[in-house]
């Protein structure tokens, strides 16, 4: 069996199970996700596999939904559902789809999935292109003044 079937086929395994409660979610990197107050729906409704898998961001379609810590997620087709189902923390925004740039300034300020930028591997979403423009310009030095800010971002937004 290819590689790639097999990890499909897991994939496919690990949703179902997640989704009918056997399997507990694994814990991700934040436990605060930019979700639509009015959908419920995490970042927007967009797919969070295919900025990596496509290049691309792409709105999920409702037959296609994930439930993942408090939000609903959306995908684009079953394989890119199944890829989030299996390895979710490799696929979902950092810093919870927050503007890594806000973050790093102390304010938290949700990212526009439209807005965004692959680095290192990781999915950042930014409220502007020039806080996107900056992030580039230095995404490891504005991850890291990010990652100093988080901790007390996060107690911020549990107030």
């Amino acid at each position: 069996m290819p590689a790639r079937l097999a990890m499909v086929i897991l994939g496919m395994f690990m949703w179902a199970a997640a989704s009918a409660g056997i399997l507990p979610a694994l814990a991700s990197m934040t436990e605060r996700i930019v979700i639509n107050p009015r959908t419920g729906l995490a970042i927007d409704g967009f797919d969070p596999v295919s900025y990596f898998v496509d290049a691309a961001a792409r709105v999920g379609r409702a037959e296609f939904e994930f439930r993942y810590h408090g939000a609903v997620w959306r995908f684009s087709n079953p394989g890119n559902q199944a890829a989030f189902a299996a390895n979710s923390a490799d696929y979902e925004p950092r810093l919870g789809g927050y503007d890594p740039i806000a973050i790093g300034r102390g304010a938290p300020t949700p990212g526009n999935p439209e807005i965004w930028l692959v680095a290192g591997q990781k999915l950042y979403l930014f409220y502007s292109m020039e806080t996107r423009n900056e992030f580039a310009s230095d995404p490891a030095r504005a991850a890291a003044q990010a990652d100093a800010k988080w901790p007390d971002v996060l107690k911020m937004l549990a107030q």
